[in-house]
C-alpha cells in the first residue's frame, strides 16, 4: 500500500506530550495518528465522545446572560433598527 506523508500543526508543547505518552504506549506518534484515523474510518465517527465542558469564565457570562434575560428593568428592542434608532439619539 502506498504511503503518503501527512503534515499539522499543534502547539509544541503538546506534541512534546504527545511523542512522551505515544512512546509510553510502545508505538510512535505517526503510528497513534494512524490508528486515530482507522477507528475513524472503520467507525464513521470520532471514536471517542467529544464533549465541551466551559470554564469559569464561559460559565460566568452563562449566568449573566441568564440574569440580563430575567431582568425586567432591562429595555428590549423589537430589532435591530429600533436599538440603533436609541443608540444614535
Amino acid at each position: 500500500m502506498a504511503q503518503t506523508t501527512v503534515s499539522i500543526r499543534m502547539d509544541d508543547q503538546l506534541k512534546k506530550q504527545m511523542e512522551w505518552l505515544c512512546g509510553e504506549f510502545g508505538m510512535s506518534f505517526s503510528t497513534a495518528v494512524t490508528v486515530f484515523a482507522k477507528a475513524t474510518v472503520r467507525e464513521s465517527r470520532i471514536p471517542f465522545e467529544i464533549s465541551a465542558i466551559p470554564n469559569a469564565t464561559t460559565l460566568a457570562a452563562f449566568e449573566e446572560a441568564e440574569a440580563i434575560l430575567h431582568d425586567k428593568s432591562v429595555r428590549r428592542y423589537s430589532d435591530v433598527e429600533d436599538a440603533l434608532k436609541e443608540l444614535k439619539a
